[in-house]
């Protein structure tokens, strides 16, 4: 009897966390494609696409500066990525891309709220060899909300870990200044 009893108690205590864990898993899931979703959008230089992954009062800082608000971030994002192609020849059979990747997702979602973090780094075939090479790598820190059950970036930290807006650590990834750390011997 205790046996059943037992398995009954964790029966209903994991029927009682599923819904729980189906909603984080269900909200990383959306979060995670609404990244991927940008990111697409960004190389192929479909603005209208990026511009739904925005919240209105979204705010973009970046290396080319901070951004306030949709009509801002709009303005900036209209110039950037596949939509600053190359003039192409009359019948050229292929093109030069660039390609962004986002992975390592750390997500922390509180009700309606999330922060995440993430690491991107960009390919790309535009050089004299039409070779694939690493363009540049980074990492985003973002701030999202749901608005009417969808997830929309409200801030989005683009850190180009090869330009100007790169740091010596970043301790929203864990990282402590180096030059503190103690050295075994």
């Amino acid at each position: 009897m205790k046996t059943i009893i037992k398995s009954l108690a964790v029966t209903v205590i994991a029927a009682m966390a599923m819904p729980a864990l189906a909603d984080y898993a269900n909200d990383r899931a959306e979060i995670v494609n609404l990244s991927n979703k940008y990111m697409v959008a960004v190389d192929a230089g479909d603005i209208d696409t990026v511009m739904e992954t925005w919240h209105e009062d979204g705010r973009l800082v970046w290396v080319f500066g901070d951004e306030h608000g949709k009509e801002e971030v709009f303005r900036a994002m209209s110039g950037f990525g596949g939509a600053r192609y190359q003039e192409i020849a009359e019948g050229a059979t292929k093109r030069p891309r660039t390609r962004h990747q986002i992975i390592n997702h750390v997500i922390d979602i509180d009700g309606d709220t999330a922060n995440s973090t993430a690491y991107w780094f960009a390919m790309t075939n535009n050089n004299p060899h039409g070779e694939v090479r690493l363009l540049y790598m980074g990492h985003y820190k973002d701030v999202l909300v749901r608005e009417n059950g969808k997830w929309l970036f409200k801030e989005r930290w683009v850190y180009n870990e090869s330009y100007d807006n790169s740091a010596l650590w970043y301790p929203e990834l864990g990282e402590v200044d180096p030059r503190t750390r103690k050295r075994s011997e």
